[in-house]
């Protein structure tokens, strides 16, 4: 089953690479504008044999626009796109599973594990995003490239062989703490793509057209992208909390005391603190909205250095990622 999970990972990092070049070339053939022939200009004719010339209007026949090539491609690349990223979540989850199994234990006892299933959980709520809204298509572009990095990334630097669960992880709150905490964490992974994606479609609309804000030409509009920021984040921030008090809840069960600042604690408050801080400032109206996401960009920036930084730079008690 450990070699059956291996390959499965691989074959999605491929499924989502195939994704990500097919929303690239919708990116790039969308919005192409339709070609209208001209209608042919009035011309001069005479009146009669040594009549005075003149123009005369003849009747013209309505000119049919010649066909949207470009446009259909793109939407054909853009479904073919949205299809591979379900068969790609589906390997992709294939591989979480046939992990546990192979464990015997729930599949994120450490960091390679970890990453495998918050990069899933976040595939799978794009899904449910692109289901209720299909034209937030384009975002795939982004997501799919996210994805494409960060399972490379656990393969090649992350990636151990199957263990058993370390002694201090044995309990019914490594399941309640962990899975919340990666459940949020996907969702999290997920809102800083439209969070991006918004702050480069706002300059866009606001007349920038220098890189990086060209990048934002095929986006949707930018008020779409930032509410959809917003109601990923204010649906995983209670999920979060929940996770970061069951987690104290265990740490005195398991240490004898709730709350120790270590550096996995330590930086779960930054989190929490810089995301409470951009619902705050999303709710008050004097706040602007692009101040607003750029808060919740550095909230995802101090999640992957809790997620990578405290485990490659750090010691604590939750030192057992693996590497």
């Amino acid at each position: 089953m450990s070699a059956l999970s291996d390959q499965l990972v691989t074959y999605a990092i491929l499924a989502y690479l195939v994704a990500m070049i097919s929303h690239a070339v919708e990116y790039a053939l969308g919005n192409a504008r339709k070609v209208v022939a001209a209608a042919p200009a009035r011309e001069l004719v005479g009146a009669g044999v040594g009549g005075p010339g003149g123009t005369v209007d003849e009747p013209v026949a309505p000119v049919a626009p010649r066909p949207d090539r470009s446009a259909a491609r793109a939407a054909l690349a853009g479904r073919i796109a949205a299809w591979v990223t379900v068969l790609a979540a589906a390997l992709h989850l294939g591989a979480v599973v046939t992990r546990g199994i192979a464990a015997e234990r729930m599949p994120w006892g450490n960091m390679y594990e970890f990453v495998l299933t918050v990069t899933f959980i976040g595939v799978a709520a794009w899904l449910v995003v692109l289901w209720k809204q299909p034209s937030l298509r384009r975002l795939g572009l982004f997501l799919t490239l996210v994805m494409v990095l960060l399972l490379a990334f656990a393969e090649l630097k992350l990636y151990v062989q199957v263990t058993p669960l370390m002694p201090a992880l044995k309990s019914y709150w490594f399941v309640i703490h962990v899975s919340t905490i990666i459940f949020a964490s996907g969702i999290f992974l997920l809102g800083v793509v439209p969070a991006t994606a918004y702050l480069l479609r706002s300059g866009w609309e606001a007349g920038k057209r220098s890189f990086p804000y060209t990048l934002a030409r095929r986006l949707p509009a930018a008020a779409g992208l930032e509410r959809l920021t917003f109601t990923l984040h204010a649906f995983a921030f209670p999920i979060f909390t929940f996770a970061v008090i069951a987690g104290a809840i265990w740490a005195e069960a398991a240490w004898g005391r709730a709350w120790g600042w270590d550096p996995k604690e330590t930086w779960a408050f930054i989190s929490w603190v810089v995301y409470a801080g951009y619902l705050h400032a999303r709710a008050t109206p004097s706040i602007r909205r692009n101040v607003a996401t750029w808060i919740s960009i550095l909230g995802f920036l101090t999640m992957l250095m809790n997620l990578f930084g405290v485990n490659f730079f750090f010691t604590g008690l939750h030192s057992y990622a693996g590497v």
